[in-house]
């Protein structure tokens, strides 16, 4: 492999790593998941895969058409405000009742809803969009031939790795989250961190 597709798959790397490893609905989710050990290989297989098939569609130059839709961005904005908030009036609900985070450390969420949960944190939120197939699809055209191929592939094995790291690395937490405060405070985070993304797609409505 020659130097300039080595070097496009590690800026694919590097650029898609910055842009997955913040605070978020999905990461947020995906980490609680994984302190409960439920459904944690599908759960980060659908995130990673997802990104993946955004990365590419990006790279394949869907991005320009995204950004000169303005109707698609509204409503994907709209929906992805609302699902944020019901989310997270959720997790505050949750962090307000301890005995329910220590029946839920023992009981198993079924993987159907959990799916649409993922899928919905995925897909409902055009920071996705805007992150993998507008950003990352943009810069993609400083490539051409087997370095713009790499550095796609760059990209999406910067979200498999982080994604399987934060749902199997979460468990190494678990002595923490042994005490139901621990679970009320991971609650109230996600909870904030829902609000605060809804409220940030919510101001671009106005």
């Amino acid at each position: 492999m020659s130097t300039p597709v080595l070097s496009a798959a590690l800026s694919g790397f590097l650029l898609g790593a910055s842009l997955i490893i913040a605070i978020g609905a999905q990461n947020a989710f995906i980490l609680r998941q994984g302190l409960l050990r439920q459904h944690v290989f599908v759960l980060c297989l659908i995130c990673a895969l997802s990104d993946a098939l955004l990365i590419g569609l990006g790279v394949a130059g869907l991005g320009t058409l995204l950004a000169q839709s303005p109707t698609l961005i509204f409503v994907v904005t709209a929906g992805g405000a609302l699902f944020l908030f019901s989310y997270a009036g959720i997790a505050f609900r949750r962090a307000m009742k301890p005995e329910v985070l220590q029946a839920a450390k023992s009981g198993e969420v079924r993987l159907w809803p959990a799916v649409a949960a993922c899928l919905a944190f995925t897909f409902l939120n055009p920071h996705v969009y805007l992150d993998t197939v507008v950003l990352l699809g943009g810069l993609s055209a400083a490539y051409e031939g087997q370095a713009r191929l790499a550095y796609g592939l760059g990209a999406a094995t910067a979200s498999f790795v982080w994604f399987f790291g934060l749902g199997y690395g979460a468990r190494l937490l678990e002595p923490v989250f042994a005490r139901p405060a621990a679970w009320r405070v991971l609650d109230l985070l996600i909870g904030a961190v829902m609000a605060a993304i809804g409220l940030s797609l919510s101001s671009r409505l106005v």
